[in-house]
């Protein structure tokens, strides 16, 4: 009977497996309308699916018709969508063509979130399957307009990485400042360093001194402890046999050398983020700049306020918000799925633990309120407590507001009222429990980040009270009100003893008279724009505290390259190892030598909108947050790209191989010359795997040893293999006699 049993059970499984509806999405590429505007077609293939109302996907906001009159196609919320067909009524199966705006060049900007909906409104589980987009050129750019990376350029960039220098006994990231061997061989720890406090002006400087058998280090504070002892750990672990007897002086050029990671977008849970702490402190990183409120969801548990996490920690199908947001990015359609980004919050207990662990790493955490913009998330939970619970003592935005404006992630309504006591109340609840969080932890509040960027134009035109507070106030119509918001939160902060950090737009265009008043308060200001527009130079003269943060040298979640299978965004161009490794604060921040000292650091950013997994994190990392360690530690030039290309392939990652940490691999080149197919690895000891035939290569595939003849093939694709890895295809495509290499 038990065999029985589990023979039905499987048969029950097969079945249930075999009835889930099935969803496949292609793109049929690129094309330009008759006006010039460039568009894109998709196809989502629909079966199985009888008793399914609607499916629906995630993807950037978009504007989109169905090509069919009969289907539908409509906007939930800005990046949320369903489509439904009478045809899916009728037979359960449906191929659903969409005329959408624009141009499709990278794997980030796929549909994702994919999920039916019964007739009752509940979600439904489908197989979703997308075929990728590098198929054929047209999947990716339009004639004329292929900006996917040349395959003779990669050639070139990897020949230009060749002949770095073999990294020596003391080469780790970030570098050290200064090493003066004593030629009295090498040394054998026998027992744990001696130790040693020391008068300096800079509290992070310290010495380790390497001699016989032992290490004495001197530091200049506890935190400088700590970094002597995670340096002399690294340089063990590179030299298992001894470390040559020298004595070390370092000390950092920025006391911020930090991170910021975004978990409102896609959350990321406690373990995670102590895997992050850890990474920074290795590297010797001190600031986590923690994103946990913005428009998509809100992720910290605040007492008294548990809307906030019921409503805006939670996200699903819905049609009205009601109590849940709408599901963005990803997910299933539950609001209660457990897997996955979509939803999920950090507990008060769970913070107060986490803020003690990165303190013991001597990382201070930095937590974010966006405001008075990104707070849709914010504004939907107060909502919802002002119409079950009848409190409107928090509402934050206006009954019968009319504004209309566009935010940039195409919100139209995710900003705070300032002329509301609402706003401020809020503020001031969430700062005083954020606050006592710290208190209990025994561990210090260095400073709160309030956001205030990316107010769109427009957003309290419409807002009789806003526009009554202008008059009555006589400020500078919609920034004067901005000013008057961050100017009541600076003040909130500082009877608090509390710095307050925020964006660029805090410390842009303002009145002498509240740069006068808000530089003081300030522990630090994001400076995010490209380095051709950057705002920083201004603001460090004016007394702001600058933090060096431009998105096309610090962005980690910007693409790697413009390869159409990379993921990342591409909004502010690539970002790779490179990028940050020559993002250099004093070039990125030039002004005269008394603002120059208002630069306090740089920071590398993490938003989260296409983060599925910690895999995909880590791949957002390494290597790239290398070059961001060794800016933040050292504001003058020390690796050249060949070295520090050198350092990262033959150290860092088989180091992070062996710790089991994902990484990003650079591509080969390829290159006809001569009548020869040639072709080149980032490293000397990874392995190029290619094809003639137009498939991606995998590890079946031949491998390059040498220079192959040239015989004509229309597509050659290569591929590296290194230490478990490898890179997407570097794609080489024969067309009207010309090369894509050329």
């Amino acid at each position: 009977m038990k065999q029985l049993f589990i023979c039905l059970m499987l048969v029950a499984a097969f079945g249930l497996r075999a009835a889930m509806p099935a969803v496949e999405w292609q793109t049929l590429g690129n094309s330009v309308d008759a006006d010039g505007k460039p568009f894109y077609m998709q196809r989502f293939t629909i079966k199985n699916a009888l008793g399914v109302q609607r499916v629906c996907f995630n993807q950037f906001a978009r504007h989109m018709e169905a090509v069919n009159s009969a289907d539908t196609i409509r906007e939930i919320v800005p990046g949320y969508y369903y489509i439904s067909s009478p045809r899916l009524r009728e037979s359960g199966a449906a191929v659903v063509d969409i005329v959408t705006a624009g141009t499709l060049r990278h794997h980030s900007y796929m549909p994702d979130g994919v999920h039916g909906v019964a007739p009752d409104g509940s979600p439904v589980a489908v197989r979703f399957t997308r075929r990728p987009i590098s198929d054929a050129p047209r999947q990716w750019s339009l004639p004329g307009r292929d900006r996917s990376p040349r395959p003779a350029d990669i050639y070139r960039l990897n020949e230009s990485l060749s002949g770095g220098k073999a990294p020596g006994a003391f080469d780790i990231v970030p570098s050290l400042k200064s090493v003066k061997p004593s030629g009295g061989g090498v040394v054998r720890l026998a027992t744990a360093p001696r130790e040693r406090q020391i008068v300096n002006d800079n509290p992070e400087y310290y010495t380790i001194t390497l001699a016989g058998d032992s290490a004495v280090i001197g530091y200049a504070s506890p935190r400088a402890r700590q970094l002597a002892l995670t340096t002399l750990s690294r340089l063990q672990a590179v030299n298992p046999d001894g470390i040559p007897a020298a004595t070390i002086e370092d000390w950092p050029d920025y006391h911020y050398r930090g991170l910021m990671i975004d978990i409102a977008r896609n959350f990321m849970a406690i373990p995670q983020l102590q895997m992050i702490a850890q990474t920074m402190a290795r590297y010797r990183m001190n600031k986590l700049h923690l994103h946990f409120a913005d428009d998509e969801a809100w992720r910290l548990e605040i007492p008294g306020l548990p809307e906030l996490t019921d409503v805006g920690a939670r996200r699903g199908y819905t049609l009205d918000e009601d109590r849940f947001l709408a599901q963005i990015f990803a997910g299933n359609g539950s609001p209660d799925a457990t897997n996955g980004t979509a939803n999920g919050y950090i507990s008060r207990p769970e913070f107060i633990q986490f803020i003690r662990y990165c303190h013991s790493l001597g990382i201070d955490v930095i937590p974010e309120i966006e405001s008075p913009g990104h707070a849709r998330a914010a504004i939907k939970s107060m909502r919802h407590r002002y119409r079950y619970k009848a409190d409107d003592s928090y509402l934050l935005a206006e009954d019968g507001d009319t504004s209309s404006y566009t935010s940039a992630q195409s919100f139209h309504d995710n900003v705070m009222n300032p002329a509301l006591p609402g706003p401020y109340r809020f503020m001031g609840k969430v700062i005083a429990e954020i606050d006592s969080m710290y208190r209990e932890a025994g561990v210090p509040l260095v400073a709160l980040h309030i956001g205030g960027d990316e107010v769109p134009h427009g957003a309290w035109g419409g807002s009789p009270k806003a526009q009554a507070m202008i008059r009555d106030r006589n400020l500078d119509g919609e920034r004067g009100l901005h000013a008057a918001f961050v100017e009541s939160i600076a003040d909130t902060l500082s009877r608090r003893g509390i710095a307050m950090n925020g964006w660029q737009e805090i410390a842009v265009g303002h009145s002498p008279a509240y740069d006068r008043k808000i530089a003081p308060l300030t522990g630090g200001v994001n400076f995010w724009r490209e380095s051709r527009r950057s705002e920083a130079p201004a603001a460090a003269a004016a007394g702001y505290p600058v933090i060096v943060c431009n998105v096309d040298h610090f962005y980690l979640d910007q693409a790697y390259t413009s390869h159409p299978d990379e993921q990342g965004l591409t909004w502010g161009g690539n970002v790779d190892e490179f990028a940050t490794l020559e993002g250099y604060p004093d070039e990125l921040c030039k002004a005269d030598s008394v603002a120059m000292k208002n630069v306090i650091g740089v920071s590398g950013h993490l938003f989260s909108e296409t983060i599925r997994d910690f895999s995909q994190i880590q791949r957002y990392f390494f290597p790239k947050m290398l070059g961001l360690a060794e800016r933040g530690w050292n504001g003058s030039p020390t690796y050249s790209r060949p070295d520090f290309n050198r350092l990262i392939a033959e150290r860092e990652l088989p180091a992070m191989a062996r710790r089991g940490t994902d990484f990003h691999l650079r591509q080969p080149g390829i290159k006809i010359e001569g009548g020869r197919l040639l072709m080149n690895s980032p490293y000397p000891a990874g392995v190029i795997r290619y094809t003639l035939d137009g498939s991606n290569p995998d590890v079946s595939s031949a491998v390059y040893t040498g220079p192959l003849v040239d015989d004509g093939a229309s597509q050659v694709r290569a591929t590296l293999f290194y230490l478990g890895k490898q890179s997407v295809p570097t794609i080489l495509i024969r067309q009207d006699n010309e090369y894509n290499n050329q």
